[in-house]
């Protein structure tokens, strides 16, 4: 028998090849190539916010952003991308510190200042609003009820069935930061509820599992009560969700229709939740959409994301 050679390809620019082609300039600290991709992608928001957050990434260990902004200083996709750079080196200083432990108030207030200047230049970009509910998660009480609201109508108003956007809200509604299991499940189900065929929103229940998981494992450690907990996948509210979420999002879509980069993660995510509910129906359509390529999240909450890609693959294979 011939030895299955597949290995999936863990691409941070999920296969966005203008995306890579921007990174030689990264590391030479340059960014006229930045301000060209941000300018090509005009407003497609969904591709627009997965370069953003993806160039921020790299951003957040130099001085690319500032090296723009010293040129053009009011340029607003410059003033866009510092506002995501700013909110991503907050999350690296929480990420150093550990969880639960507090950081510098002052680099969270300076992340929610660059976010409401982007806002302020580019009026009609939601990804500054995306940037700014999700840097409010790190306030050790989160933000006020009204002022997170008033935030949210603010994104909503520019990008109604932003993905991204209802992310960081439901990220914020979990029992991990400032909410319960309750209120992000119901977050994630109106959200689903009220879209369009198509729309990927009905794929936050499989975020929201995934957090429900995580959350379960931070307060079951060293426990006996962790054991067992594979029924949160095959359970039958869980096959139906996978299920529910194919029908609404990824059922109507038309045939060979390749992923986007900007949608990848979505899609693993809905492929993760299938295969670990058994509906290898559904869990072959979707590994064979992804192809070759694959995001670690949600893989890695559960072991090694490669092995287990490779071992779905080969077992839906044998059937």
């Amino acid at each position: 028998m011939a030895r299955d050679r597949f290995s999936p390809d863990f691409d941070p620019d999920c296969g966005d090849e203008a995306l890579s082609a921007t990174r030689p300039d990264l590391v030479i600290g340059r960014w006229h190539g930045l301000r060209d991709l941000l300018r090509a992608t005009g407003p497609d928001w969904s591709s627009r916010g997965h370069r953003v957050r993806r160039l921020a990434e790299v951003c957040a260990g130099g001085s690319t952003v500032e090296s723009w902004l010293a040129a053009v200083p009011r340029d607003p996709d410059a003033l866009v991308l510092r506002a995501a750079t700013e909110t991503t080196r907050a999350f690296n200083l929480a990420i150093e510190a550990g969880r639960g432990a507090p950081i510098d108030p002052r680099r969270v207030d300076a992340a929610v200042s660059a976010c409401l200047t982007a806002a302020e230049a580019y009026p009609v970009d939601p990804t500054p609003w995306v940037s700014l509910i999700s840097v409010a998660r790190l306030y050790p009480a989160g933000v006020r009820r009204q002022e997170l609201a008033r935030w949210w109508d603010e994104l909503h108003h520019r990008d109604p069935y932003s993905m991204e956007g209802h992310l960081q809200v439901l990220h914020y509604y979990s029992a991990r930061w400032h909410g319960t299991h309750g209120l992000m499940y119901d977050f994630a189900r109106d959200a689903a509820g009220v879209s369009p065929p198509g729309c990927p929103l009905p794929v936050l229940v499989q975020y929201a599992r995934v957090e429900e998981y995580r959350h379960t494992l931070d307060v079951t450690r060293d426990r006996p009560t962790a054991v067992g907990i594979a029924q949160h996948w095959t359970g039958d509210g869980a096959v139906s969700d996978v299920r529910r979420t194919w029908e609404r999002w990824l059922s109507p879509r038309p045939e060979h229709l390749p992923v986007a980069p900007a949608e990848l993660r979505d899609v693993n995510h809905l492929a993760h939740a299938a295969c670990r509910a058994g509906e290898s129906e559904i869990a072959g359509v979707l590994l064979d959409l992804m192809g070759r390529r694959a995001t670690p999240s949600p893989w890695s909450c559960t072991g090694d994301p490669a092995q287990q890609i490779a071992r779905y693959r080969r077992d839906l294979t044998r059937r």
